[in-house]
């Protein structure tokens, strides 16, 4: 089976829901290579007026479903003063789809303008408490988290029709540092963690 479809086959055991956003909670340091073959730290994209922080991966069909939007996202928030970055911290070795070459390719083949990051060793997902694919992390200009919820919402892996929930809460971050009071988890495939 390839990634993909190992994925949907899991969906009933792995689809997994993110947890409520622990408001203030500080940003974490990390220092991970990207697939532009540099190293890319906090302090290397931290945003003017906040960070979107996005663990992602390139075979899941949550993902997948949603990567147009989100790199229109990304690129409509960097114009409110807001950077992004994307990490991949699944077990490659046993998702082949999701390796460091493949990433490179998935980042072009997506117009990625911000840097993806391999985790490798997936204490970068650990110490963020990254449940799954995709997992949004939304800080203002002091660091402090502001939102952790979905893109939009979705049924049958089709978006919805209507604002993205993610965009309208970077959007307000950039604005008033304060993230949505009420918001609504990402779902998505669980993190593939090494055994």
């Amino acid at each position: 089976l390839v990634g993909s479809e190992m994925c949907i086959r899991d969906r009933i055991m792995s689809l997994t829901e993110t947890p409520v956003c622990n408001f203030g909670e500080k940003i974490k340091e990390f220092k991970l290579i990207s697939t532009e073959d540099t190293f890319i730290s906090l302090k290397d994209i931290k945003g003017q007026n906040g960070t979107l922080i996005m663990f992602i991966c390139n075979h899941c069909p949550y993902v997948k479903a949603v990567i147009k939007e989100l790199v229109d996202v990304t690129n409509k928030i960097s114009n409110f003063g807001i950077n992004s970055v994307a990490i991949m911290s699944n077990d490659a070795n046993n998702y082949p789809e999701d390796s460091f070459e493949n990433m490179k390719k998935f980042s072009k083949i997506n117009n990625f303008k911000f840097p993806y990051l391999y985790d490798e060793t997936q204490e970068i997902a650990q110490n963020y408490g990254a449940v799954c694919t995709p997992d949004f992390f939304g800080y203002n200009k002091n660091n402090e988290l502001q939102y952790r919820g979905r893109i939009r919402e979705m049924k049958n892996l089709k978006p919805t029709e209507g604002a993205s929930d993610l965009l309208s809460a970077m959007e307000l971050i950039a604005k008033t540092s304060n993230g949505p009071k009420q918001q609504y988890p990402s779902m998505g495939c669980n993190i593939k963690w090494k055994k």
